[in-house]
């Protein structure tokens, strides 16, 4: 995300913070009560978000670490892809063998 995506994002708030309250006080609610009920919807949604990130990272679901899988995944398909026949062939074969090693511990 780009900076002036961040700034974008933070005058949006700030304006629906704003609709908000203009929209209380059309509703009827005085200044003061208007404005505690659209800090409190602010708060709420900004709770909301945090928690959202909090356990996205925790969960390793962020954009970077998912560029990282991406990227690593695309790097082990590029060198599967570069070898020859006989490289792939031994590679096959040395895998296959790691798995009955694997397979045949108790």
């Amino acid at each position: 995300m780009r900076r002036i995506d961040i700034l974008g994002i933070g005058l949006g708030f700030f304006l629906a913070g704003g609709l908000v309250y203009l929209v209380l006080r059309g509703a009827g609610l005085d200044s003061q009560a208007a404005g505690i009920w659209s800090q409190v919807a602010f708060m709420v949604i900004l709770i909301g978000w945090l928690l959202s990130y909090a356990f996205r990272a925790v969960t390793q679901q962020m954009t970077y670490n998912q560029q990282l899988k991406d990227y690593a995944q695309a790097v082990l398909q590029k060198r599967l892809e570069a070898l020859s026949p006989e490289e792939l062939a031994k590679l096959q074969a040395d895998l296959e063998q790691e798995r009955t090693k694997v397979l045949d511990k108790p």
